[in-house]
């Protein structure tokens, strides 16, 4: 589930194969309705932090303007670690 919530986008439960595309035409369209950037994403309740999730968040990147609209606060340790290996860490904002 994904809800904008005090100018943050709140990332909750898991993303998987089975609601990937539909989490991430939610969060385009929560993005298409936000005119201020950067937007927060709080996955702090995200409950696993794998390489498919990482893919939603670098599409809700891209739909940005110049792909630097989005920030990342509480990103879970594993996809930290995927992050560090795919040499993402300079590409995206951790907070």
């Amino acid at each position: 589930m994904i809800q904008l919530l005090d100018q943050q986008l709140v990332v909750s439960g898991q993303i998987d194969f089975d609601n990937a595309q539909a989490m991430c035409e939610q969060g385009h369209q929560l993005i298409a309705q936000h005119s201020t950037f950067p937007l927060v994403v709080n996955l702090s309740q995200l409950k696993n932090g794998n390489t498919l999730a990482l893919a939603v968040l670098i599409q809700w990147l891209r739909s940005t303007p110049q792909a630097q609209g989005l920030h990342f606060q509480d990103v879970p340790a594993k996809m930290l670690k995927i992050i560090q290996a795919s040499h993402l860490q300079d590409d995206l904002v951790l907070i």
